[in-house]
C-alpha cells in the first residue's frame, strides 16, 4: 500500500480522496492554484504544494507542475478526481515514465474509451448494444443529411470528442440536420479543437442510465449495478439515484454483463462508468460512451453496495486483487444525489458567485434506516470562485425504499442553510415534491417537459399551506411572548392566542396555544399540532406537524416572514385580528398608481439565498 499519495484535483473530491486515505493510513498531498489558497482540502492535507493562478489552463492542467509536485514532496501515487487531468491519456503516460503510479485506468483504456468514435467501436466489437448509427467520417452536410434519412428521424449529432453537454444537437428532420451538422462541427472545433462528428438514432423517451464498473491488475472486473442520471439540465445532471426505477433484474442483469464486456475488451484496471440510454417506453439500451475516471455520482453506487470506491482505486493501483465477485454483490434499498449549485433557479440558473456568508448543513450520519452524506469542499466563510464549477455540495440519501430516499432528501434540501449567494435548492426542492419525479416515470426531458420557461418557483399545496400558516403563526406568538416577558408587562401581546396570518391576500384566523413542546395551532377553527424546539431568530422551524417531520426557511422581514419549502416561497403577514382588518381596509382604499416607465417588476426572488 502506498505510503503518501497526490491529489490533482480540488474541492469536494480533492476532500472526498483525503477522507479515504486518512482511513486507510495514507498521508496526503494537495496541491492548490491561487484561488484554493485558504480551501478546506489545503487545510485537510498533510502537505500541499502551490501550482499557480487561478486559471486551470495555468494550474490544475498543468502535467509538470503536478509531476514536479510530487517529486518534490515523494508521493509515490497520483489520484486525480474528476475534470481536470483525469481523462488525459498523455497524463497517465507521463505518470507512467517518471515511474508514479496512477490511481486511474491504464494509458490505453483510456485513449480506447476517450474517443467517441473508436469507443463505439469497440464496444460492438465487444457485443455491447450499439445506437444505430454511422460511425465514421462524415464528408459534409450531405452526406449527413443522406445518413440521417438511412438510420429514420430523430437523429442526434453529436461531436466525438464532446463532453459535459457540449457539441449535441438533436435533428427531427432534414432542415434541421442541414442548420445543425455544421452548427455541431463549429462548436466541436471551438471547444474540443477536433471537428470530427458522429450521427445515430435518438432514442424516444430516453433516460440516462450508468453501470459502474471496477477492474484490477489481475483480469478481475465486476459491476456495482446502475445508476439513473436522468433529470438533467442542458446535458448535465442535477439529480441522480441508483438503482434505477426503470430497471428490471432482466436488464439490469444484461446491462451490467454488457458493462463488464465493455471494460474487459480494453483491460480495464480501476473504477470506471459504461453509460447507456434506455427507452422508458420499452426498456431497450444502447451504448453512449464510457467514463474513464471516478463520477461526480459515485456516492450513490457506494451507499446502496457499502463499497467505498476510493479506497478499490487505491489499492487496485497498489496492485491488490479485487477482494469480492459479482455474487458478492447486493442492492440494498435505495440512494439519491442532489447537486447543489451556486446559481440563481430564479434567473434561469444564473451563476451566483461570493462569499458563503452562511453554510450550515443538516446533520450527517444515520437515524434509524436513514443515512444523510454531505459531500461539499467548502465551509462558512469560503467563496465560490468565478474559475471552477460553481458546484458546492453533493447531498445524498439513503433510505429502504425509493420514496424514504426521496422524503429524507427533501427534508435535508429544507435544512441546508447558504447565504450571500444564490443556490439552486429551492429547484431541487420542488422536484422531489413533483409527482412525476416520485413515480420514476422520467426521461431526460423532464426539467424542460416541467419548467419550459425556467424555474418560477411553486405554488404550496394544501398541505404545505397549512404548514407555512402554522410556522409563521407560532413564530409570531412565540416573538410576542418573549419580547412581552423580556419587557416586564404582565399582559398583553404576551397572552394573546388570536392572530390572523395573511398569505397570498388571504386572511386566514390562527389560534396558537404555546407550550413546552411547540405549540397546537387551529387554522380557521381546525386544530393542527407543531412539534419543535425552535425559538425567536431561528433561520430554519423544524420539527413535527400533525406528526411528520418538516423543515421550514425563515427569515424575518419589514412586514412579516419570508417561508421557504421544497420549492416554494411564500411571504406572510401575522397580526392581530383589529390589525389584520385596518389592513384590509387600506388595502381596499388604495387606488392603484400606474406604474412609471422607468419601473420593472421585482424577481420572483431576491439575490440571497436562504
Amino acid at each position: 500500500m502506498f505510503e503518501k499519495i497526490l491529489i490533482a484535483n480540488r474541492g469536494e473530491v480533492a476532500v472526498r480522496i483525503i477522507r479515504t486515505a486518512r482511513r486507510l493510513g495514507i498521508k496526503t498531498v494537495v496541491v492548490y492554484s491561487e484561488a484554493d489558497r485558504d480551501s478546506l482540502a489545503v487545510d485537510m492535507a498533510d502537505e500541499t504544494v502551490f501550482i499557480g493562478p487561478a486559471p486551470a489552463a495555468q494550474s490544475y492542467l498543468v502535467i509538470d507542475k503536478i509531476v514536479d509536485a510530487a517529486k518534490q514532496t515523494g508521493a509515490q501515487a497520483i489520484h486525480p478526481g474528476f475534470g481536470f487531468l483525469s481523462e488525459k491519456a498523455e497524463f497517465a503516460d507521463r505518470l507512467l515514465a517518471e515511474k508514479i503510479t496512477f490511481i486511474g485506468p491504464n494509458p490505453n483504456a483510456i485513449r480506447a474509451m476517450g474517443d467517441k468514435i473508436e469507443s463505439k467501436k469497440s464496444a460492438q466489437a465487444a457485443g455491447v448494444s450499439c445506437v444505430p448509427g454511422f460511425i465514421g467520417e462524415i464528408e459534409g452536410v450531405d452526406h449527413a443529411v443522406q445518413i440521417s434519412e438511412e438510420i429514420g428521424y430523430p437523429v442526434m449529432i453529436k461531436a466525438s470528442a464532446g463532453g459535459g453537454g457540449k457539441g449535441i444537437r438533436v435533428a427531427y428532420n432534414r432542415k434541421e440536420v442541414e442548420e445543425g451538422f455544421p452548427a455541431v462541427r463549429a462548436e466541436a472545433k471551438g471547444a474540443f479543437g477536433d471537428d470530427r462528428i458522429f450521427i445515430e438514432k435518438f432514442v424516444t423517451a430516453p433516460r440516462h442510465i450508468e453501470i459502474q464498473v471496477m477492474g484490477d491488475k489481475h483480469g478481475n472486473v465486476i459491476h456495482l449495478f446502475e445508476r439513473e442520471c436522468s433529470i438533467q439540465r442542458r446535458n448535465q445532471k442535477v439529480i441522480e439515484e441508483a438503482p434505477s426505477p426503470l430497471l428490471d433484474e432482466k436488464t439490469r442483469m444484461a446491462m451490467g454483463e454488457q458493462a463488464c464486456a465493455l471494460a474487459r475488451a480494453v483491460s480495464y484496471d480501476s473504477a470506471g462508468t459504461v453509460e447507456f440510454v434506455a427507452s422508458g417506453a420499452d426498456k431497450s439500451f444502447y451504448f453512449l460512451e464510457m467514463n474513464t475516471r471516478l463520477q461526480v455520482e459515485h456516492p450513490v453506487s457506494e451507499m446502496i453496495t457499502g463499497l467505498d470506491l476510493v479506497e478499490q482505486m487505491i489499492r487496485v493501483a497498489a496492485g491488490e486483487p479485487l477482494k469480492f465477485k459479482q455474487k458478492d454483490l447486493k442492492i440494498k434499498g435505495w440512494a439519491i444525489e442532489s447537486r447543489i449549485y451556486a446559481e440563481d433557479p430564479y434567473r434561469n440558473f444564473l451563476p451566483s458567485i461570493g462569499r458563503l456568508r452562511t453554510y450550515r448543513t443538516p446533520e450527517e450520519g444515520k437515524t434509524g434506516d436513514l443515512t444523510l452524506r454531505n459531500e461539499t469542499g467548502v465551509r462558512e466563510g469560503d467563496e465560490i470562485s468565478m474559475f471552477y464549477d460553481p458546484m458546492i455540495a453533493k447531498l445524498v440519501t439513503h433510505g429502504p425504499t425509493r420514496i424514504a430516499a426521496i422524503d429524507a432528501q427533501a427534508r435535508a434540501l429544507d435544512q441546508f442553510l447558504i447565504e450571500g449567494i444564490a443556490d439552486n435548492i429551492p429547484f431541487l426542492g420542488a422536484v422531489m415534491e413533483e409527482a412525476e419525479f416520485r413515480s420514476g416515470d422520467i426521461t431526460t426531458a423532464y426539467i424542460k417537459k416541467h419548467f419550459p420557461e425556467g424555474f418560477e418557483g411553486v405554488a404550496p399545496t394544501k398541505d404545505q399551506e397549512k404548514l407555512l400558516l402554522s410556522v409563521a403563526a407560532y413564530a409570531r406568538a412565540f416573538t410576542a411572548k418573549r419580547a412581552a416577558q423580556t419587557s416586564g408587562q404582565a399582559n398583553g401581546a404576551h397572552g394573546r392566542r388570536d392572530w390572523v396570518v395573511i398569505l397570498d391576500k388571504q386572511h386566514h384566523a390562527a389560534d396558537v396555544a404555546l407550550d413546552e413542546k411547540g405549540a397546537t395551532v387551529s387554522l380557521d377553527g381546525k386544530a393542527h399540532r407543531l412539534d419543535t424546539d425552535a425559538r425567536p431568530g431561528a433561520r430554519i422551524i423544524e420539527g413535527k406537524f400533525d406528526g411528520k417531520p418538516f423543515a421550514v426557511k425563515i427569515k424575518s422581514e419589514p412586514q412579516g416572514y419570508q417561508l421557504r419549502h421544497r420549492g416554494v416561497t411564500a411571504r406572510a403577514i401575522v397580526a392581530s385580528p383589529r390589525a389584520a382588518e385596518l389592513y384590509k381596509r387600506s388595502r381596499k382604499s388604495r387606488k392603484p398608481t400606474p406604474p412609471s416607465s422607468s419601473c420593472r417588476p421585482c424577481p420572483a426572488s431576491s439575490s440571497q439565498s436562504t
